[in-house]
């Protein structure tokens, strides 16, 4: 007989803040390992950060070794959580869990009041804070990005996100092995002000650095080059002066970057100047951008 290791099996059965991240850290960094040959059913937790993988295992009340691989070349160390359990294993199920997930998961139903946690879970693990240079100017920009095989599961969670931030709905491109959903700017802000809700708190599970990323970002601006990011005047918030400059021009009230797009468009080939045309267009498509 195996050793016997403890753990809170009911986990899953009742929705709380701390499932609702768990399951998203599993749909991101983690899956379910069905081992009929010694009739096992596993659930698997793997990142190269110690921390969460400890908050985790803390969070299951688990009793289990977190397994260590050394770094090797260019691999970093990574820690693996790995729970035997089938009834863990149901239950993750019938969530919407099941093995070799990466290319066809679908967004399970989370109720409302958890999605902050469960897609703080997922950002976690398959997420991104990012700061861009772009060439001739002051700032950075700042993107959070969220990474996925599967298009579906970035399509629900654009959806979601549109309805519980700001109304803007991003787009999912493909990258050279999976499929991204990136926000830039004002934006990229409203999605981390979402899964950190309580910015004055931390949560009691998330990743540290990526929330002290977060906490730098929202105190100290500057220090990250997005202090453009909290100043209501500046491009980002006013879309840039070739907006207000076709809306004079053209009599008309641009509600849309894509409205001062195709206006600036018109403006173009009733300009003297065809160069002229060339410079308003160049900032139109920027600001669409």
């Amino acid at each position: 007989m195996g050793i016997k290791y403890q753990i809170n099996e009911d986990f899953f059965k009742k929705w709380s803040k701390k499932s609702a991240y768990i399951l998203g850290f599993l749909f991101a960094d983690g899956n379910l390992e069905n081992a009929p040959y010694i009739r096992g059913r596993y659930i698997r937790f793997t990142n190269t950060d110690f921390s969460i993988i400890k908050q985790i295992k803390e969070a299951l009340n688990s009793s289990h070794t977190i397994v260590v691989t050394p770094a090797s070349g260019n691999r970093k160390e990574k820690y693996l959580l790995r729970i035997g359990s089938h009834k863990l294993y149901r239950d993750l199920e019938l969530l919407g869990l099941h093995p070799r997930k990466s290319h066809n998961m679908e967004f399970p139903k989370v109720p409302g009041q958890y999605l902050a946690d469960f897609i703080r879970g997922y950002f976690d693990g398959d997420g991104t804070i990012a700061f861009e240079n772009i060439k001739n100017r002051p700032n950075s920009r700042l993107k959070a990005i969220f990474t996925s095989g599967s298009k579906n599961f970035l399509l629900s969670l654009a959806d979601i996100l549109k309805v519980y931030t700001d109304g803007y709905l991003a787009k999912v491109y493909k990258s050279r092995r999976s499929y991204q959903l990136v926000y830039r700017s004002k934006r990229a802000i409203n999605i981390l002000n979402f899964i950190y809700s309580t910015a004055d708190k931390k949560p009691s599970l998330c990743l540290d650095r990526k929330y002290d990323r977060y906490k730098e970002l929202i105190s100290k601006p500057e220090t990250v080059g997005c202090s453009n990011i909290f100043d209501k005047s500046s491009r980002i918030w006013t879309y840039g002066a070739v907006g207000r400059r076709t809306q004079v021009a053209k009599g008309g009230v641009c509600k849309t970057p894509m409205q001062r797009f195709n206006s600036a468009r018109r403006l173009q080939f009733s300009l003297p100047s065809f160069a002229m045309g060339r410079i308003i267009i160049s900032r139109a498509v920027s600001a669409v951008g």
